[in-house]
């Protein structure tokens, strides 16, 4: 991955490439990744790069170095020291297929992630967050404390200095204020049935259908319900043999590998924002 990366997006023009790498030689890069697209129908320009540079400089001084670059090409832009922690708070109601299988990655160094806390409206996932070391904040939610939960939440996400809060099948509605708070540094993960099969028992309801394919949606939290923009989407096929209980652990084990893959795709800093869409560099 190299030392450092860079992610940047701005109206398409010529010139961009060349300012960019023109910055990395002054400063002794050596580009060892590079993607980059450009979207004809925004007629925007996207670029991620991985980058290493000799002795003497770290992720602050580039940052502040590369401003001006940015600011002739009207550039929304991040650089990222590529070997630091990610510091993600992880958010869970009682189904915790998401959670343990997040927790486990990043035990075992698969997600460059940092969990200082998880927070739940239930205590059902407490063991298991203990059972790694990591802290555990019980936050109940009901109609009337709602208000007050959320901003809770926020002093936790400004406390633990949390780059990313993940809903590891978190089952409250965000507050539209809440969802704007967090814009662009919030992954909610949800069965791709939507529309079809809404409310309690999803995968019952698909099972009473006969459906034939089961997949799941990892997407931005919006005020807009389950419609932010997508990062990543995969299903896995059923057939008439599948009872209930098999269709649900199909669903939960879809639904685990496409939320850690789009959480190790934001980490990275493979994800940009599109309008209502996203740019990943895989």
């Amino acid at each position: 991955m190299g030392d450092f990366v860079l992610i940047l997006s701005c109206p398409d023009r010529p010139g961009i490439v060349h300012a960019v790498s023109g910055f990395l030689v002054e400063h002794g890069g050596n580009i060892v990744e590079s993607q980059q697209f450009g979207d004809p129908l925004t007629d925007r320009f996207f670029m991620r790069i991985g980058f290493t540079t000799g002795d003497g400089h770290d992720a602050g001084s580039l940052h502040a170095d590369f401003d001006a670059v940015a600011q002739r090409f009207g550039m929304d832009y991040e650089l990222w020291s590529a070997q630091a922690p990610y510091r993600t708070l992880l958010m869970v109601s009682k189904h915790l297929h998401c959670l343990n299988d997040l927790l486990f990655r990043a035990s075992t160094g698969a997600l460059q992630v940092e969990v200082p806390v998880v927070v739940s409206n239930h205590r059902d996932a407490e063991p298991l967050v203990r059972s790694y070391g990591i802290d555990f904040l019980h936050l109940p939610v009901t109609p009337d404390t709602k208000a007050e939960a959320e901003k809770r939440l926020l002093e936790v996400v400004e406390e633990t200095g949390a780059h990313l809060v993940v809903l590891a099948r978190y089952m409250q509605v965000l507050s539209d204020d809440l969802c704007r708070q967090l814009s662009g540094r919030a992954i909610n993960i949800h069965h791709s049935f939507l529309p079809s099969f809404k409310g309690a028992r999803p995968y019952h309801q698909a099972f009473d259908r006969g459906v034939k394919l089961v997949g799941a949606t990892a997407h931005y939290v919006t005020a807009d319900l389950d419609e932010g923009p997508i990062i990543e989407q995969d299903v896995i096929r059923v057939d008439h043999t599948y009872d209930q209980d098999q269709l649900v652990a199909a669903g939960r084990d879809v639904e685990a590998q496409v939320l850690s893959r789009a959480v190790r795709w934001h980490t990275q800093s493979r994800v940009l924002l599109n309008g209502e869409r996203t740019v990943v560099f895989r």
